[in-house]
């Protein structure tokens, strides 16, 4: 059996909490710096993104977490990828992408318009998996991720967004 094949993507639950911050902490202490936004967000992952109208997933094997990301609202039509990660262990297994393909499928049954992720092109691995799954590099207007120096999109539903856009009454 590969090991694909037993991957479970797993709802957050309370009791998964220390994961999502020990697998975050794991990979961003690897790389980067931890911030005191990280901490925040990863020490009060139900009041920073789950009461916000967010979502966080896990990645099991068997009874091993491995695996999480977080889909944090930034409104009602674009939801942000974020804080995704796994385990060195199980790195270079497809985990990743199995993360992504099951964020864009719930972004899609949610009828978003669009995904947005912020990353960092030192991360080449990770913003290579991005583009292949369709997102685009957009201006980063923005500075609330200092880590980030890519900002990537995805759009969903080509339809509806050119209509909010085209439309002067659409609110935003």
């Amino acid at each position: 059996m590969q090991i694909m094949e037993t991957v479970e993507i797993i709802d957050f639950s309370n009791n998964l909490k220390e994961y999502f911050k020990k697998l975050n902490v794991e990979w961003i202490e690897k790389y980067f710096i931890l911030l005191q936004s990280d901490e925040y967000v990863l020490t009060n992952p139900t009041e920073s993104i789950i009461d916000k109208g967010g979502y966080i997933y896990f990645a099991r094997i068997e009874n091993e977490i491995v695996a999480t990301f977080a889909m944090i609202k930034v409104d009602e039509c674009t939801y942000e990828i974020a804080k995704m990660a796994v385990t060195e262990k199980y790195q270079k297994l497809g985990i990743g992408k199995k993360l992504m393909e099951y964020a864009i499928k719930i972004a899609k049954d949610m009828r978003l318009e669009r995904l947005i992720l912020y990353s960092n092109t030192d991360l080449e691995v990770a913003v290579s998996m991005y583009y292949k799954f369709g997102f685009q590099a957009i201006p980063k207007t923005d500075f609330h991720n200092e880590r980030a120096n890519i900002k990537m999109e995805m759009i969903l539903n080509k339809a509806r967004t050119a209509n909010r856009v085209a439309s002067p009454t659409s609110k935003n």
